[in-house]
């Protein structure tokens, strides 16, 4: 499928606490499982007016079907250190079984 062929190593971060030395807690996040991942900027009109206003770019990320990322998820783009939000639910948009299509899409900020 031309959509793996453009797809990027990243990680999903999970996220921990650490202690931050002072007796209390600090919240970090940490590699997690690799993932392959194809990112498509959006740039349709409405979010080209949002991107002006200062809204966050938009991003539409694609998967394979047994990745399932969460509204909230954090991923790091391994090859320039990116991190992105995960704005939807990978449950959404699922093909269905009968569908030779390995993949789903969630919608993403840069974060």
């Amino acid at each position: 499928m031309l959509y793996e062929s453009v797809m990027e190593g990243c990680h999903i971060m999970d996220k921990t606490t650490i202690p931050d030395g002072r007796g209390g807690v600090e919240t970090v996040y940490v590699k997690g499982a690799p993932i392959d991942v194809a990112f498509s900027f959006n740039d349709s009109q409405s979010v080209v007016i949002a991107n002006q206003e200062q809204v966050t770019d938009l991003y539409t990320l694609i998967t394979r079907k047994n990745v399932v990322l969460q509204a909230g998820d954090i991923i790091k783009r391994d090859k320039n250190g990116s991190t992105f939000k995960i704005e939807s639910d990978g449950d959404d948009s699922t093909p269905p079984e009968i569908s030779a299509l390995n993949m789903r899409q969630v919608r993403a900020k840069k974060w």
